[in-house]
């Protein structure tokens, strides 16, 4: 009920950006509001559409996330059996991701067609416990009904972000209206942060926390998952993605895109020194230190 209700909050959220965006081109551009905010409200009813059956496809497609059979990548499938098994989950369908940057994350409307898709950064970086770790936090998302609500959040920003694009170049043009450039300046300047305040409330801090926490205990190794984690924050902070939007950010199990852009600024990830914290916490109180 709370998944849904969240999906609902983000598709109305959207539709009101959206048309907001239209009504103010509408009356600066034709001078004629009305138009405008039809025309936009078609928009966001198409990209609810699509974001809703489609994020995951549009995620995959723009980090080139290539399906993997076990043949072609038999410890990562293995990994992934070993964790389903263990977490009672069915097994997702795995996907590389052909950059260096080490990085991970699920995605897919339910867990019946969840997919995790990871770098060949990660592979090459993480020890088995350690990819463990990684790929344990991936299905505890799975587990939770997480993947779906962070697709369509990514989606949704991306969108919104393509939308202030459009205003800004459009401004850039003049107007009917002598206020016009500044209406859309401001349009532009509220928009972005608004599109990452969305995936903040999406996907909260809290939920990073829970899937470290569940996905420790689905292996029995808080430690492991720390490792990889303080191992990932060194690995993306010297190698960022740069292919990829930084308003999908939140998929990743942790930020890919370190350092300087505006989306960053408003942390959809916590701390990696608190996540680690909390889970060598969780292993002094388990008793579990592998």
């Amino acid at each position: 009920m709370h998944s849904t209700l969240r999906m609902m909050a983000l598709f109305l959220a959207l539709t009101a950006i959206f048309v907001a965006i239209g009504y103010v081109l509408g009356a600066v551009f034709f001078g004629d509001w009305i138009l405008g905010s039809l025309v936009f409200l078609v928009f966001a009813a198409l990209i609810n559409f699509i974001s809703y059956f489609f994020s995951d496809k549009i995620v995959l497609w723009s980090y080139r996330a290539k399906p993997a059979s076990k043949a072609e990548q038999p410890r990562l499938y293995n990994i992934v059996n070993k964790v389903c098994l263990k977490g009672d989950l069915p097994m997702p369908r795995i996907a590389i991701i052909p950059t260096q940057t080490p990085n991970a994350f699920a995605t897919g409307r339910n867990k019946n067609n969840a997919v995790v898709a990871a770098t060949q950064g990660i592979m090459s970086l993480l020890t088995d416990d350690e990819l463990e770790g990684v790929i344990a936090h991936e299905m505890a998302h799975v587990k939770d009904r997480d993947i779906l609500l962070m697709s369509v959040a990514a989606t949704i920003a991306g969108a919104i972000s393509f939308a202030a694009r459009m205003a800004f170049f459009g401004s850039l043009g003049g107007s009917r209206k002598g206020n016009g450039n500044g209406l859309i300046m401001l349009l532009v300047l509220i928009t972005a942060p608004i599109a990452a305040l969305l995936l903040r409330l999406a996907i909260s801090r809290s939920r990073e926390y829970k899937a470290d926490k569940e996905g420790a205990l689905m292996i029995q190794r808080p430690l492991a998952l720390a490792r990889a984690l303080e191992k990932l924050e060194e690995g993306n902070r010297r190698r960022p993605m740069t292919r990829g939007s930084p308003s999908s950010s939140s998929l990743f199990i942790v930020n890919p895109f370190t350092g300087g852009t505006f989306v960053t600024m408003f942390m959809t990830h916590p701390p990696i020194a608190k996540r680690v914290k909390r889970l060598e916490d969780l292993a002094e109180k388990t008793g579990y230190i592998g």
